[in-house]
């Protein structure tokens, strides 16, 4: 569950507190983005009984100054964001194949953000996928939408676009992946596991595509 909550200290305290009442188990926290005074903390709970979950929800309200933006069962189990980033920056990492790496990293970004598809786009005149997953919108639909944004280097990773799309572009290799989720927003701190992501597979994209212009020179 996603929890908007005051940053300030015991708040979260309060909000374990309520979730334990009901016997559930908080399993997991993430901090996913400060600021304005407000904390939005991303809580993987465990409940004894499904039945509960209605109950846990009004506990919640009651808590002063805490908000509940969205709640789902998680597909795969318990996803622990750190882990799965650094599983998929070593598959990465062990790809022999520019298009296998590519493909690698769609499939592990998408399931890594709990994505409804990811697709990695070629950013030159072309602007053509080359790895899919999932059902994204229209090539057109994707192209104006890289060439319309600009991914910020700035500290928060901030950037022009709607909130149900996360991008980021592999720019040495003239590349983007992105991704689109209905369910809920994508926050800042998931915003910069993508871009430390899409850094691994930039580097890795580049160095496989030198050692094939290397192993094949042009004749003349």
């Amino acid at each position: 569950m996603r929890v908007w909550l005051p940053d300030r200290p015991g708040a979260l305290g309060a909000v374990a507190s309520r979730i334990g009442a009901v016997r559930g188990d908080v399993v997991g926290i993430e901090i996913l983005e400060r600021g304005g005074g407000r904390a939005i903390d991303e809580l993987v709970v465990e409940l004894p009984e499904d039945g509960l979950l209605s109950l846990l929800l009004d506990e919640m309200r009651e808590v002063e100054g805490v908000d509940v933006e969205e709640v789902h069962l998680l597909r795969d189990g318990h996803l622990d964001a750190r882990v799965d980033a650094l599983e998929t920056a070593a598959l990465l990492l062990e790809e022999t194949s520019v298009q296998g790496l590519l493909d690698v990293l769609a499939d592990h970004a998408c399931r890594d953000f709990e994505a409804d598809w990811a697709v990695v786009l070629a950013r030159g005149s072309s602007r053509v996928p080359v790895s899919v997953v999932g059902a994204p919108p229209p090539g057109a639909w994707l192209a104006a939408f890289v060439a319309g944004n600009r991914w910020s280097a700035a500290a928060d990773f901030g950037h022009e676009g709607p909130d149900d799309v996360a991008w980021s572009p592999l720019a040495q290799a003239d590349l983007a992946l992105v991704l689109g989720r209905s369910r809920r927003a994508f926050r800042a701190r998931e915003r910069r596991q993508l871009a430390a992501l899409v850094s691994v597979a930039d580097r890795r994209t580049v160095d496989l595509a030198s050692r094939l212009a290397d192993a094949h020179p042009a004749v003349c």
